[in-house]
């Protein structure tokens, strides 16, 4: 699996990293990496998806019809290809420091019957951003499929990555009385494979309703700064063989456990004001 074109020199730019990323709180690269290479991902997807609906625990609910899978880095074909990509690397490097870590890999998926979820953020905002004014960690999703508007595309409000929400239910969820705000702001976004986007995942958003008969399967790579604290929501596992075949320099971006064996991931990030849509 490779990646496709290099990204052109702009998008390297961390001034315009940053300004993107501080400012409406998202960023996309087109075309990073080929549509075969999604295609192979996107077929390990639908293997470890089929998997962990067998599992008790397997999958969390995000909503009706729309489930969170977390899974080992090593199951995935593409793990390296994410982990070294350029504009990747770039984006976190120029955010949160040359010891960004890896602290999440795994995948959503909104299948047709999903319906619209409430505004929210994915964890309250930590001190480093509600005191600091920094941000300390940063999401990347990559879509499996050409989204379209009836494929329950996701919305994001941008600039809340700044919004305080101390009074949020569970410092994620805002009441209803702010929605008008974030329905004025929402753009929606409309990826295609081969597209990565990165964005913080304090930026309030939320997925909308799948009216397709198909699902959208899409990759979500968390990354931390150093002093960031989400790892304690994830387990990271690779086998010694494994962390021995990597590329140079690629574990000491892991955080992670290094184990004789993998070990089924207990879901840790569950998310209670998703699991049944809106209230």
């Amino acid at each position: 699996m490779s990646a496709t074109d290099a990204p052109v020199a702009d998008d390297f730019d961390p001034a315009r990293i940053l300004g993107g990323l501080y400012g409406p709180g998202i960023i996309g690269l087109r075309q990073g990496f080929t549509r075969e290479w999604v295609q192979r991902l996107r077929a390990d997807i639908d293997t470890l998806f089929a998997e962990a609906l067998r599992i008790p625990g397997g999958a969390v609910p995000r909503g009706p019809s729309r489930h969170y899978v977390e899974v080992h880095p090593e199951r995935l074909q593409g793990f390296v290809d994410l982990a070294t990509h350029p504009w990747i690397v770039a984006v976190s490097a120029a955010v949160l420091g040359p010891d960004w870590r890896i602290v999440e890999i795994g995948f959503d998926v909104p299948g047709p019957g999903a319906m619209d979820q409430p505004w929210h953020r994915d964890f309250p905002s930590p001190p480093a951003t509600l005191i600091g004014r920094r941000l300390d960690s940063l999401a990347f999703n990559l879509t499996t499929v050409d989204v379209t508007e009836d494929m329950g595309p996701f919305e994001i409000a941008p600039g809340t990555q700044w919004d305080p929400g101390l009074d949020f239910d569970g410092g994620m969820f805002p009441s209803r009385d702010y929605w008008p705000r974030y329905e004025a702001r929402a753009e929606r976004k409309l990826p295609r494979m081969g597209d990565i986007s990165a964005r913080s995942a304090l930026t309030i958003h939320r997925g909308t309703a799948n009216r397709s008969g198909l699902p959208r399967p899409v990759l979500v790579l968390g990354v931390d700064a150093p002093d960031a604290c989400n790892a304690a929501r994830h387990d990271l596992q690779v086998t010694r063989d494994y962390a021995r075949s990597l590329p140079p320099g690629v574990l000491g971006h892991l955080t992670c456990r290094v184990v004789d064996r993998l070990e089924p991931i207990v879901q840790l990030h569950q998310i209670e004001g998703l699991r049944m849509g809106l209230p």
